[in-house]
């Protein structure tokens, strides 16, 4: 069997079904599923940005889509918890990965924004697989474009809204400042989820509430629970339209080893995917997953962690069957 059997649900295209086709076989796109030239319409696009010269300690992003599209060949059609096909109720593809520079961030900043312009064209969402965390800049710009200001769902262990870094404007570290500053998204509806560790000086704190972000850290896992997350994040959030960025150092280097500045004391998949599993009926328009560095990964867990959330994001993106 050359090619792969892909699942047909009202003739939409999904994962080839294991069971039939093994999960070492078949095309190296996210879950196996179709490219997008291999279907005449589409709901949802994975698209990879291969980019990391942004990063301020461990470099290695870049091959970040490879290892979450390897992580995800466990996939399977039906979610049993959101009851829901994610791959059957919208037909998603893979495009293929953004060729950006890996010399010039200006210029990769650039190739990013180009590309999801074009992809979005009919306001379609897509689902970026990073890449460190500069890609969120220009994915923003695309966001504002289509849908005019938005709320921005950040989770991460760091805040991300810094100035500079050794002089540089645009750097894994200040995308939210720079988007700030463009009034891309929602200062009444933003929030950054897994805040944690130590920071530079109390101003860091500060300055980002000055850009209107409610912080909620990890450490109130244990008093509010799953449940006092979702509740606090869809109040933040009203019933914007919702851009979601996750930095996969928002786990606990437990979780996920492999990423460029991990931080202790980080959610445990469980916890995250509750929380993401809690925000369904919202309304996510665009979402990044971000900062996976397969170079430092033992056994793909943190490929196949973050294979799994986009899976999750796929799930809240879904109409309803």
């Amino acid at each position: 069997m050359l090619n792969p059997p892909f699942t047909d649900q009202d003739g939409r295209r999904g994962p080839p079904d294991s069971r039939l086709f093994p999960r070492f076989m078949g095309p190296a796109t996210f879950a196996r599923l179709p490219r997008i030239d291999e279907v005449s319409d589409w709901d949802v696009a994975i698209v990879g940005a291969p980019f990391d010269i942004g990063t301020s300690y461990r470099p290695g992003a870049r091959f970040g889509p490879i290892s979450i599209r390897n992580g995800s060949r466990t996939l399977r059609n039906w979610h049993p918890d959101l009851e829901l096909h994610p791959f059957g109720n919208q037909q998603v593809v893979d495009a293929g990965d953004i060729a950006c520079s890996v010399y010039v961030i200006d210029d990769a900043i650039r190739s990013i924004e180009e590309a999801a312009t074009e992809l979005t064209q009919d306001s379609k969402p897509i689902v970026t697989l990073g890449g460190d965390h500069t890609i969120a800049f220009p994915l923003l710009r695309v966001a504002h474009r289509r849908h005019g200001q938005v709320a921005l769902l950040h989770f991460d262990a760091h805040v991300d809204s810094y100035d500079t870094y050794m002089n540089a404007a645009y750097t894994h570290g200040t995308p939210f400042r720079r988007a700030a500053e463009e009034g891309l998204f929602s200062r009444e509806h933003s929030m950054h989820v897994g805040i944690r560790g130590s920071k530079y000086g109390p101003e860091d704190l500060a300055e980002d509430a000055g850009f209107g972000f409610v912080v909620l850290g990890t450490w109130e896992v244990e008093e509010i629970g799953i449940d006092g997350y979702v509740t606090r994040i869809r109040e933040q959030l009203g019933d914007m339209p919702i851009y979601l960025s996750i930095d996969i150092d928002v786990l606990d280097p437990a979780f996920a080893p492999a990423t460029g500045t991990p931080e202790i004391g980080g959610f445990t998949t469980r916890e995250l995917v509750g929380i993401l599993r809690g925000l369904r009926g919202l309304h996510f328009v665009g979402a990044d997953v971000v900062e996976v560095a397969p170079a430092y990964d033992h056994a793909e867990i943190t490929g196949i962690a973050a294979a799994n959330l986009v899976y999750e994001i796929l799930a809240l993106m879904s109409p309803r069957e």
